[in-house]
Parts: structure tokens; C-alpha cells; sequence
């Protein structure tokens, strides 16, 4: 099979050649641009710096070459925009704190304090005060909360949303257009769409880290109590994040159409190691009724498969996404409390595909043996891969930190196991 068939047969649930592989076709299914330099050099494939195309996380690009070496299924498309508001482009070198060399947009604008900590800003844009730091050698940036006095009494939600969510320009469309197109002809690999804004109360979004002056509650603590002093105000929010979101997703289809095959709607977080961030009932009164309704549209007017993106133990939501029409799940965090793969592959491996739970980022790969790493993915593989609906990716992004032989043991272990 190519990789688009691969794909396609196993968000349908049906048994491909092979279990698919993504690295890096989203900002959660990545690896870091350290790692990605380790990996490149140990694979006689290092041709100069790595570009960091996601500095929020400090993500490397994976590009074609390595996609074709490995054997990787999966390219997102998406537009050339960062976190923090600025465009990829000009790119120039920079030196991340751990020594490695890479390549960041000339749009990036940072500044150092005397005790070696850096910031960055808003789009790029020095005039306003910073919207995220990394510590002196960090691994990744922070967002700093820049919430100004709040006023109960006069919390407008078009105040929030201004800035953050937009109906895509001309110019957007025409570029996603033709990186699709160019994709779809000239690759067999399978297009995840990355363009939306669906990712209601999203963490990271939150405190603005790409708006020169964000209004109203910002800080994530008061976010999360906002939702019962402040009800209204956040489904305000989020009714239009879901209005502006869905007439993106209607421009992007006319775009591209079924050149796309999965579209990326949220990567928020609604778990923890142990459980959920909030109660069962204040998801389902906040969240549930936005992800059916975007869920609802693409399934009716689109091919598309929804991408849903959520850390830690979600098994207690499982059914509630199910129910609003999630089709695929990441980073599927076995680590977490009642996350046992075979016990989520039993129960729900016929009505989610799981994108992610091939190997554990925060304990087996950057700690433990090549061995222990052949082992993990070999387990996954024969428990997630049986009657398709399995597309390897480890959890999350692959981290800073990982040692050489480790990288290099995962992707021979997933070119040995990943038939089935």
C-alpha cells in the first residue's frame, strides 16, 4: 500500500499492510529539534541545523528526506505561523541552550536578562511587552500571564477572542491550497490538516502568548474558576472561537476537499496522571456541546476524520467524545491512570483510532534501554495494531534529552514490528 492508502484503511478501521507511523505531521506528534539533530546525525543524514518550526515547544522540522527514510505515513499541512503570532521565514541560525545549532524564523525577536533568561514577543514585536520566557537553560518557553485588572462586572467575550481567532485571509487559503496540491501530487503520503482553531479552553492559548495586548481572564488559574463565577462569559468565548472556526473549516474545504484526510480540531488537555482536570458534568455543560458541534459540521460536509489531542488519563471521557463525534485520539498517555492499552483497544478500538501509545516519552525512551524501547514498541504494536484504527507515534512529542542510541532504537524497533 502507499501511505495514503495505509492511512486512510486504518482511520476506517480496516486492517492495512502495516501499522502507519507519524513523526512530526502536528505540533503534538513531533520531536524536538535537538532530538531531531541526534537522530539526523546518527542516521548520516545531518546536512546542517534543523529548522524550529513550533518555538513554543522548540519542535524540529521533519522533512521529506528523513519522512522517506524512516517510513513515515503522515504530513501536516498547515499555515507557516507559530504560537507566539509571527511567520516562518528568512530563517537564521540560533543556538538552543543545550549547544545545537538550528535554524528559526527571522521574525523570532528575543531578549536576554543578566541572569540568562530569555524572552520572547508577541508576533515578533518589541514595542509590546513579552509573552513568554524560557529559563536559562530551559527547554522550552513559558507564557507569562499579562492579565490586567479584572472587572466582573464588565468581561466581553469579543475582547478575549480579538486577535486569537480570525476567518482565514485570501492569502491564507491560496497557500493551503497549494501545499496540499503540491502534496497530494507529488507524495503518497496522507495530508493531516492543521488550520483550525477548535481547541476550546486550550492551556496554552490561554494567556495570549500571540495577541500584543490580551484582555480579560488570562491567568489559568482564574480561567478554570471563571467557568463557575463566570459561566456565561466563557461559553461567550467559545461560541465564537466555534462560529469563527467552522467558517474556517467551510474556506479550508473549499481549498483543499478530500486532498486532506484528517483534520486536527483541539489539543486540549483534560487530563492529569490521575484523572481529570475537571468533573464529568462541567465538561459536558462547557465542552462536549462545541466539539459536537464542529465535529457535527465536518462530518457532514467534509471527509474529513477529527484529530482530538488530550494528555493524561481520559479514559473516564472516552465515551463522551465518542458520543460528540471524535474519531481519533492522542497522544493516548498509557502511562496514566486507566489508560492500560489493551484495555482501551478492547473497549473502544472499533470506534477510535489511537494516534499515539506507541512508546512512553517521559520514562522508557529517554530512560530506558534500547532493549526496554524494542520491547515497548514490539507490546504496542501487537495490542494497538490488530483491525487497524493504530497509527504508531509516541506519546507526545519526542523530548530533548533523548539519548542517540534511544532515537536510533525506536525507529528500528517500529521498521521491525510494525507488521502485523
Amino acid at each position: 500500500m502507499t501511505s495514503r492508502e495505509r492511512v486512510r484503511k486504518t482511520i476506517n478501521h480496516i486492517q492495512p499492510d502495516m501499522v502507519p507511523f507519524d513523526l512530526g505531521s502536528t505540533g503534538i506528534s513531533g520531536i524536538s529539534a535537538s532530538s531531531l539533530t541526534l537522530l539526523r546525525k546518527a542516521l548520516n543524514m545531518y546536512y546542517g541545523p534543523v529548522k524550529v518550526h513550533e518555538p513554543y515547544q522548540i519542535l524540529g522540522e521533519v522533512e521529506m528526506d528523513l519522512i522517506e527514510r524512516l517510513g513515515v505515513d503522515a504530513i501536516g499541512v498547515g499555515l507557516p505561523s507559530t504560537m507566539f503570532g509571527y511567520k516562518n521565514e528568512n530563517w537564521k541560525p540560533w543556538t538552543l541552550t543545550d549547544g545545537t545549532e538550528v535554524l528559526i524564523s527571522g521574525n523570532f525577536n528575543t531578549d536576554k536578562d543578566e541572569e540568562g533568561n530569555l524572552y520572547v514577543y508577541p508576533c515578533g514585536d518589541k514595542t509590546c511587552p513579552p509573552s513568554a520566557r524560557m529559563p536559562k537553560d530551559g527547554y522550552y518557553f513559558d507564557t507569562i500571564i499579562r492579565q490586567e485588572e479584572i472587572d466582573p462586572d464588565n468581561l466581553k467575550p469579543e475582547e478575549w477572542t480579538k486577535d486569537m481567532f480570525t476567518v482565514m485571509t485570501d492569502e491564507n487559503l491560496k497557500y493551503l491550497e497549494n501545499k496540499a496540491t503540491e502534496l497530494y501530487n507529488n507524495t503518497s503520503l496522507s495530508l493531516v490538516g492543521g488550520f483550525g482553531a477548535g481547541g476550546f479552553g486550550d492551556i496554552a492559548s490561554v494567556p495570549g502568548p500571540s495577541v500584543k495586548n490580551p484582555k480579560g481572564i488570562r491567568n489559568p488559574e482564574e480561567w478554570y474558576i471563571a467557568h463557575l463565577l463566570y459561566p456565561e462569559y466563557v461559553k461567550g468565548i467559545f461560541d465564537i472561537q466555534a462560529e469563527t472556526t467552522i467558517k474556517n473549516y467551510e474556506l479550508a474545504w473549499q481549498a483543499m476537499g478530500d486532498k486532506i484526510d484528517i483534520v486536527a480540531v483541539s489539543g486540549t488537555d483534560f487530563g492529569t496522571q490521575r484523572g481529570l482536570y475537571m468533573s464529568l458534568e462541567m465538561f459536558r455543560e462547557f465542552y462536549k456541546p462545541y466539539h459536537t458541534k464542529l465535529n457535527e459540521w465536518i462530518h457532514t460536509h467534509t471527509t474529513w476524520k477529527t484529530f482530538y489531542h488530550s494528555c493524561g488519563s481520559v479514559v473516564d471521557l472516552l465515551d463522551d467524545f465518542i458520543e460528540s463525534g471524535v474519531d481519533i485520539l492522542n497522544p493516548v498517555q498509557c502511562s496514566a491512570a486507566g489508560m492500560d492499552p489493551k484495555l482501551l483497544k478492547e473497549k473502544y478500538g472499533d470506534k477510535l483510532v489511537f494516534w499515539g501509545g506507541g512508546i512512553d516519552t517521559q520514562k522508557t525512551l529517554p530512560f530506558g534501554t534500547p532493549e526496554q524501547i524494542r520491547n515497548e514498541v514490539k507490546e504496542r504494536m501487537e495490542i494497538f495494531g490488530k483491525g487497524g484504527g493504530f497509527v504508531f507515534n509516541p506519546i507526545h512529542n519526542v523530548q530533548r534529552g533523548t539519548p542517540t542510541e534511544n532515537l536510533v532504537a525506536l525507529v528500528e524497533a517500529v521498521k521491525e514490528f510494525r507488521k502485523i
